[in-house]
């Protein structure tokens, strides 16, 4: 039977795919959860204003971009050291070490791997000593073209001492700084080299150089404290310092600091007619205050949930957010239902680094772990959960048994982005096409897994008005497939992390996987 905006009824009945309903949640939760390689943070200022507290605060308004390691590099009046780890930045860093990090000028890092793997060499930032002096640098993002550049540098016997791509852009840099006449010449020389997605902060002993790729894959804004300049990649940082946003930083854009002031070196700018700015950043990884490129982060995501109620209408008697994410899409459900909004799933912000567990038993335990369902709310009630995304398929089931169990009475999901069918090569960790749920299943099949009563998606072709028609150009390939940049062979070959084989033969299934919503049966 048919019922609004497409979705079918449901009928219990076992999975017509020789799948159980709970057979994807063998894995573990956090593997379902997309991460972003990392954010940076940089301040030129003053004695008086001690840089290092500064990267601080505004690390900890970053910790969403990262959570394995972090860092702080400070310039003392051109002699640069640091501090760095792996962990939290509140469990790297306290009052002892950061009173030990005194300088005028600092930059800062947390990441999440995406290229090169979870271990202290591989924390940012990087220093190098070479023969012009000493070089910091932080960075955000993943270049296509990263082996190439690694492969020739090695031929010329360079030694490297880490695994990630931001190791050889400061090969690069060095490089090119011995014959450029500065320190930014050298950045514009090696950008015209590198490939993909970047963002940079660079130190010098007298100078700090903020960076981003000519595509503007990756955000990166520019803020003012008293007279101190401060870079983060995302405008909450700056708020956290007690700085003011005064512009986003365009793509191709260099900006220079030095005791002369601030200067903008645009000649890459005009390279690329069209911005490609990750799609990801306004539906999950920002965090929701940040204003990027000109546009809210918080009202996009609730236009996401105006979208869904008007394209998927579902007759339900709560709309429920799966935190935090998940929470503005489902304001924006609400308001365009008037279906009414509740708190129906609690987060434990206490958690920490729960995604390292010993045993198979406690990794399937770790979604009771970090959401807890409000039963009060819940019992007896037809609900409408709005969630991010599903990526491998790991995590949505355990939510919907998660509020069955609380007493819902019926389950209806609701997805703010479009089905994941290709993977990402610009720093987020999406896994191999062929461990996407949409790649290897129908939106019903989908349904199905999940244990969900109707099952909807954002349609691919809503995401310019989930921006509310803003005129900045987006990346959304890991929807469409379509790459703004060349991607070598060598990448789609395969990936450090779990591999891409586009050649791979997957299970047949009966139709592609489209952002239509379906009840199980798919009748």
């Amino acid at each position: 039977m048919v019922l609004q905006g497409g979705a079918f009824c449901r009928h219990p009945c076992r999975c017509p795919y020789g799948v159980d309903s709970l057979s994807i949640s063998s894995q573990d939760y956090f593997s379902e959860e997309l991460h972003e390689e990392c954010g940076v943070f940089g301040i030129y200022g003053d004695d008086s204003l001690a840089p290092a507290y500064a990267c601080y605060n505004g690390l900890l308004a970053l910790q969403h971009r990262g959570q394995e390691s972090c860092g702080i590099s400070v310039n003392d009046r051109g002699v640069i050291s640091g501090h760095k780890n792996m962990g939290l930045v509140s469990e790297v860093f306290n009052h002892e070490i950061l009173n030990e990090l005194k300088g005028q000028v600092a930059i800062s890092h947390v990441r999440y791997s995406t290229a090169g793997g979870s271990v202290r060499e591989n924390s940012q930032p990087l220093v190098m000593r070479y023969v012009k002096g000493t070089l910091a640098i932080a960075h955000n993002g993943n270049l296509t073209n990263a082996y190439e550049i690694r492969r020739e540098l090695e031929r010329r016997g360079a030694i490297f001492q880490t695994t990630i791509d931001s190791e050889a852009i400061a090969y690069l840099i060095a490089r090119e700084r011995i014959r450029a006449e500065s320190v930014e010449d050298a950045v514009l020389r090696t950008m015209k080299q590198i490939e993909g997605a970047y963002s940079l902060l660079v130190m010098s002993p007298q100078k700090l150089i903020a960076a981003r790729d000519p595509h503007g894959f990756r955000p990166l804004c520019m803020g003012r404290l008293g007279e101190s300049v401060v870079f983060a990649s995302e405008s909450c940082a700056l708020a956290a310092c007690g700085a003011e946003f005064v512009r986003d930083i365009e793509p191709g854009e260099i900006v220079v600091v030095d005791e002369t002031g601030v200067r903008s070196i645009r000649t890459l700018c005009p390279v690329v007619s069209k911005k490609s700015l990750c799609i990801f950043e306004y539906i999950y990884f920002a965090r929701t205050d940040s204003v990027i490129d000109g546009l809210s982060v918080y009202e996009s995501r609730k236009q996401a949930g105006r979208i869904l109620a008007r394209e998927f209408p579902v007759d339900a008697d709560i709309v429920i957010g799966v935190p935090e994410s998940g929470i503005d899409a489902a304001i924006g459900y609400s308001e365009e239902s008037g279906i009414p909004y509740e708190k129906g799933i609690v987060k434990n912000g206490y958690i920490g680094r729960t995604f390292i567990k010993p045993t198979q038993k406690e990794r399937a335990n770790s979604v009771r772990l970090k959401l807890n369902p409000l039963a009060s709310v819940l019992k007896d009630k037809r609900v409408v959960v709005i969630d991010d995304s599903i990526v491998r398929g790991t995590t949505c089931d355990r939510i919907v048994k998660m509020l069955r169990n609380a007493g819902a009475k019926e389950v209806h999901l609701r997805i703010s982005s479009p089905p994941f069918i290709w993977p990402c090569f610009y720093g987020t960790d999406i896994p191999s096409r062929d461990e996407l749920i949409a790649v290897r299943h129908t939106i019903e099949e989908i349904c199905e897994l999940t244990g969900a009563d109707t099952l909807g998606f954002l349609p691919p072709d809503k995401l310019d008005e989930m921006l509310g028609g803003h005129p900045t150009g987006y990346c959304d390939a890991c929807f469409s497939g379509r790459y703004p940049t060349k991607i070598p062979a060598k990448m789609l070959a395969g990936k450090e992390r779990g591999g891409v084989n586009f050649d791979k033969k997957l299970p047949p299934k009966k139709k592609p996987s489209e952002a239509v919503c379906v009840g199980k049966d798919g009748a």
